[in-house]
């Protein structure tokens, strides 16, 4: 199951995702918002990350203007590892490598051929665990707050 939100800015883009998720037969639940009438980034981001960190879903795909607003918000859920793209190379390594759980893209910076490439393979990207655990692992320290 994948989470969806964003903010008044990312609402086109969103229903965009959503097209696309259905295409490759994915479940998602959506977040919000579903007006475009002025909001908040962070309730949404919130809403999504903590449906993710608490199992709810697996993933999230977030979206507001640049991407970042909502990223910042999401990443402070802890358990999420948050990636903002505006490329496909940097979407799908940040699933390969860093098993991120959380995708944000900004409307206003990326159209929606690209955002779709850039959500698909984030989505059909595998973890490659190995050396790449252990950095994550590194992470988790961190957020606990361990020193490395």
């Amino acid at each position: 199951m994948i989470a969806l939100a964003c903010d008044h800015t990312g609402l086109e883009l969103k229903e965009e995702i959503k097209k696309l998720l259905d295409s490759l037969g994915l479940e998602y639940r959506d977040f919000g918002t579903d007006s475009h009438a002025s909001c908040d980034y962070a309730v949404y981001g919130y809403r999504a990350a903590k449906a993710v960190v608490d199992g709810l879903c697996d993933r999230a795909i977030l979206i507001c203007g640049t991407g970042v607003g909502i990223g910042i918000a999401a990443s402070k859920v802890k358990g999420t590892r948050v990636c903002t793209c505006s490329d496909v190379y940097t979407a799908e390594l940040s699933k390969r490598h860093n098993n991120s759980n959380v995708l944000t893209m900004g409307a206003r910076v990326v159209g929606v051929d690209l955002a779709k490439m850039i959500a698909e393979h984030w989505l059909t990207a595998t973890f490659e665990g190995g050396r790449h655990q252990r950095r994550i692992d590194q992470i988790a320290a961190i957020e606990r707050g361990e020193a490395l």
